[in-house]
């Protein structure tokens, strides 16, 4: 038999690599820290501070802000002044870490792996035993996954989405149904319903916290052309209704996708588009090998996407089922016509244009 050789200086850098993953890691839970107390927000609108200072300033606890402060300088997000004590958040990282970046702030995201971390125990028992981890374990996941979207997909709805499907914008002017399915908290879908009044919109999800959530705000709007219902998508039994349906980062995340494609197919009018965006993979992984974030992503798919479909005894696509399983999904649903459309801005998502013919 061959014996192997140790390589002495490729194991080295894969033991600082290890290290480096640990610190990486450990401030991607301090980065969620500081993006849900508003510490990033607040030290990006003052000179340079004392803890005490930064801690007045955001309304905490010193002590805390103190050691939070610590994993920051020491993991290069915060400059730091050893004479006079004080710390800086520069600029240029502000522009990355602050609700003022709008759809560049990259904090947001951070919250997932806190997030997912919260069901690992029953994530392990889900290798020993298969299955899966429903919605009900998960703590926060909609907030985390309503202000995603409010990055990804709501901030480009009207600039950059809407655009993609030529006649759609003077469509909504004039009135057409819509549909929205796995609509989550409803900010895209209320937004359109302000800004295209003759239209009507119906939002179908899952989680009742979530349509609770979608109501409250249609509500507080006062908008009488939407309508949200908790509702399995698999269940959805209509017959060429809708001139437009959407899916955001939905279909790989439900236990029968391809029933619920098929559904979606049958409820939309024949002249009618279904818009799909999804993330945007090869469906083996070795095409993914240079995706920027497939290590995240494949994490959240384990931890979130892939087991909650397995938990009600579904297929478990898994948020990276890539575009040659989904081309085959939408073909076997019965669509005849799938464009698929990049954005410049958004590495992360592709968007089907797909109609029946």
């Amino acid at each position: 038999m061959k014996t192997q050789t140790f390589d002495q200086t490729k194991a080295e850098a894969f033991a600082q690599r290890m290290l480096d993953i640990l610190n990486s890691g450990a401030l991607a839970v301090m980065i969620s820290i500081g993006h849900r107390t508003e510490l990033f927000d607040t030290m990006a609108e003052l000179p340079p501070s004392t803890s005490q200072q930064i801690a007045d300033a955001a309304g905490l606890n010193e002590r805390y802000v103190r050691e939070w402060l610590g994993a920051m300088v020491t993991g290069r997000l915060v400059d730091y002044n050893s004479i006079d004590k004080t710390y800086t958040l520069p600029t240029e990282y502000a522009a990355f870490l602050t609700r003022a970046a709008a759809s560049d702030n990259i904090a947001p995201f951070a919250q997932f792996i806190p997030v997912l971390a919260s069901v690992e125990d029953r994530i392990i028992d889900c290798f020993y035993k298969g299955g899966g981890v429903p919605y009900s374990e998960f703590k926060r996941f909609h907030a985390v996954m309503a202000e995603d979207s409010g990055q990804t997909v709501v901030s480009a709805l009207f600039d950059h989405i809407l655009p993609l499907i030529p006649g759609l914008n003077e469509a909504l002017e004039k009135g057409i149904e819509v549909l929205d399915v796995g609509c989550g908290s409803g900010r895209a879908l209320n937004k359109l319903a302000v800004a295209f009044p003759n239209s009507r919109f119906t939002g179908y999800d899952f989680s009742g916290e979530a349509i609770a959530t979608a109501n409250t705000e249609a509500q507080l709007r006062k908008l009488n052309n939407i309508q949200f219902e908790v509702k399995d998508a698999a269940t959805l039994d209509e017959c060429d209704r809708y001139h437009w349906i959407t899916t955001f980062d939905a279909i790989h995340d439900q236990a029968r996708p391809d029933i619920v494609l098929h559904n979606i197919y049958k409820a939309l009018r024949p002249d009618g588009v279904y818009l799909m965006q999804d993330i945007r993979a090869t469906t083996d992984v070795g095409g993914n090998l240079e995706h920027p974030i497939a290590p995240l992503l494949y994490t959240i798919s384990c931890m979130h996407c892939m087991t909650v479909s397995l938990a009600y005894g579904g297929m478990g696509l898994g948020t990276m089922w890539g575009q040659e399983k989904a081309l085959q999904m939408l073909s076997e649903a019965g669509f005849s016509s799938v464009e698929i459309k990049q954005l410049a801005h958004d590495f992360q998502n592709d968007y089907y244009i797909i109609k029946k013919s």
